[in-house]
């Protein structure tokens, strides 16, 4: 008999209801809704936002749930999302950070919304000779240390709910879907904002860009942002992303193209 999953404390997903504006709100690779719960707040308790917090498939139980699911599997779990919100929005809007915004772009090109923002996220992963084949080499080798010093101080001062390795298997799903995405990227047509820090050292800034030149929607906003690291949605960088994801959803809320 199977064990059942136990989410870890925080690690719950989490719905702030508010006005017919919806905002789906995808948190990264490894982690859980608990780090998007600020940002969640900001939208719904200064702009009335309806905000809805999703936990990706796999996430914050236990680390070998992650090794068992597909990257389809958390494309699903945003598509759930979706269906969740659209019950309660008229306008929908994806924020994602990291790998939360490979998802959201992703997203954005299968379904129709009205807006999206990617923060912090990676168009590919860094070059390692041990990415094509990881998923042979998972049963050898389960997980690899996170290891990054940004990670780590990041990870302590603020207690986030996370998996304290990268899971290997996992890692290969996360190669398919940054395929899935960049071969996406050209049908995008809902407008999007991107937002990267230029001290991001997990998912060097030059990826806005990458993902930016791809994109065939015209109607695309980026911020480059001098500080922060990657946890732009936690650390001294937050005030000004939540500001600016705020104003970018404004606009669109205030003058909606259902072109």
């Amino acid at each position: 008999m199977m064990s059942p999953n136990i989410l870890f404390p925080k690690g719950e997903p989490f719905l702030l209801q508010g006005s017919r504006s919806g905002c789906l709100l995808i948190h990264g690779f490894t982690g859980a809704p608990d780090e998007m719960l600020p940002l969640g707040k900001h939208l719904s308790s200064l702009h009335h936002h309806t905000v809805l917090g999703i936990r990706l498939a796999g996430h914050a139980t236990r680390m070998k749930d992650l090794n068992r699911t597909r990257w389809e599997d958390w494309a699903a779990s945003v598509e759930d999302g979706l269906h969740l919100l659209r019950g309660m929005a008229d306008q929908v809007f994806l924020l994602g950070h990291s790998m939360g915004g490979v998802l959201a772009l992703y997203a954005a090109a299968n379904y129709q919304v009205d807006g999206v923002i990617a923060m912090s996220t990676p168009y590919q992963l860094r070059k390692d000779w041990r990415l094509p084949i990881a998923e042979y080499l998972s049963p050898f080798i389960p997980s690899i240390a996170k290891g990054s010093p940004e990670w780590e101080q990041q990870h302590a001062a603020n207690q986030e709910p996370s998996y304290l390795r990268y899971p290997t298997r996992a890692i290969a799903e996360m190669r398919d879907l940054l395929a899935a995405m960049r071969n996406a990227l050209p049908d995008i047509t809902a407008p999007t904002l991107m937002m990267h820090s230029k001290e991001d050292r997990s998912a060097p800034f030059e990826n806005l860009e990458q993902i930016s030149s791809h994109l065939g929607n015209q109607r695309k906003e980026s911020l480059a942002i001098e500080k922060g690291g990657h946890m732009i949605v936690l650390n001294e960088a937050s005030a000004l992303v939540f500001q600016s994801a705020a104003h970018f959803i404004e606009k669109l809320v205030r003058q909606p193209d259902k072109s």
